[in-house]
């Protein structure tokens, strides 16, 4: 079967927080057409999305003949920088065991009172601000922000930067030149902070004992572009949504799950290439063919997700995709998970009356970058009475 179909594929305006319809009307293995003319196989299914994670005959090596770049941008940064995301066992187990203990779900719910302090501070400043308001700018972008720099000991006041690097990085540009740039110079960075031994207590330094300047700023890279623009689209758009669904903003329930199943941010999915003949739902895949497994499509099948495009935060959705499946499950999951808890509950229950500022079909969501999201998200909210103030629990 020859793949017709250019991905990414283009979002319905008019939908705009459900899959590309070019992802859901479809069978659920089938080729598709990449910008150079490659055609790897298409996987929308949840079933099937989960074999392919788990397979040790598929390979995340972005080295082998055959792995499917989605532009010029990421084919041409992935043969310049190696991260723990594009490596296999033994390599991929070694460097995720370092790094394992770090992210697990006890330490990142012991952050739980700082992030709240964070959260309180932010919405102090936005709501003794102008009314309508950015969210993005002023809580979506910054919280993620400040909680990961924390983390890895990268100084907050160097945000400006690594965000301008950050934004520089996941725009699907057609010339790789800048990102390149962007992302050598964020290296270099981050490797002068551990070797001159610059960088603030956190992350960076306790793995100076273990690896080389270069591969801790390789890895914080990662790390610090990850653990900031995906929690910062997802709080942005997430919060879209619950503002889309008034009742559901208001119910107190935790809607953190279903927003991570009913949502997709990442325009390039999880791709692979299989280093093995194998099958995937009753087709054969030949060693060196490539691989896109479709998570948001898998989150929105009604085999997995009953009536899977209704939003109810009361569904249990816990067995989503949205962190991956398998050895490559996100390491940052616990972390997300526990900003976004707390940054839904806390506008819920601070901003009750939080309102989206615009028509929905005003936003401006980013079409050409690696993450979606809304660009800006202009919210308004009621005033309290005169005297009285918002104050933080």
């Amino acid at each position: 079967m020859t793949g017709s179909e250019t991905f990414p594929m283009a979002r319905e305006p008019r939908c705009p927080f459900a899959p590309a319809p070019g992802l859901t009307a479809r069978p659920p293995v089938s080729r598709v057409r990449l910008w150079d003319g490659s055609e790897p196989w298409l996987i929308t299914r949840y079933t099937d999305v989960r074999a392919v994670l788990a397979d040790p005959r598929i390979s995340v090596d972005v080295a082998q003949p055959g792995f499917p770049h989605t532009n010029p941008v990421s084919k041409a940064r992935d043969a310049r920088m190696k991260t723990l995301m594009q490596m296999d066992p033994p390599e991929h187990t070694a460097q995720r065991r370092i790094l394992a203990p770090e992210f697990t779900v006890r330490k990142m719910t012991a952050l739980r009172p700082r992030i709240q302090q964070l959260v309180d501070g932010l919405l102090d400043a936005m709501l003794a601000g102008p009314n309508p308001a950015d969210l993005v700018e002023a809580f979506a972008l910054p919280l993620p922000s400040l909680v990961i720099c924390a983390l890895l000991g990268v100084p907050y006041a160097d945000r400006d930067f690594f965000q301008g690097v950050a934004r520089t990085l996941v725009m699907d540009d057609p010339d790789p030149t800048r990102a390149l740039a962007a992302s050598e110079e964020l290296n270099s960075y981050l490797e002068h902070l551990v070797a001159t031994k610059a960088a603030e207590p956190g992350l960076l330094s306790k793995l100076a004992a273990e690896m080389s300047p270069r591969s801790i700023a390789v890895l914080g890279q990662l790390l610090l572009i990850a653990g900031h623009d995906t929690t910062a689209a997802m709080i942005a758009l997430g919060t879209a949504v619950l503002l889309t669904h008034p009742e559901q903003f208001r119910d107190l329930s935790d809607p953190t799950e279903e927003l991570l199943r009913y949502l997709s941010i990442t325009h390039t999915e999880a791709r692979r290439v299989a280093v093995a003949d194998l099958e995937i739902g009753g087709q054969l895949i030949r060693a060196g063919e490539g691989i896109i497994a479709v998570k948001s499509t898998a989150n929105r099948d009604p085999l997995a997700f009953p009536d899977p495009d209704r939003f109810d935060i009361h569904r249990p959705a816990r067995h989503h995709v949205a962190f991956g499946y398998g050895r490559h499950l996100c390491l940052g999951a616990p972390l997300a998970r526990v900003e976004l808890e707390i940054a839904y509950a806390t506008l819920r229950r601070r901003v009750p009356t939080l309102a989206l500022g615009v028509p929905l079909d005003r936003l401006e969501f980013k079409e050409n970058a690696i993450f979606y999201s809304v660009r800006e998200l202009p919210v308004t909210w009621a005033r309290p009475p005169t005297g009285s103030s918002p104050v933080s629990e």
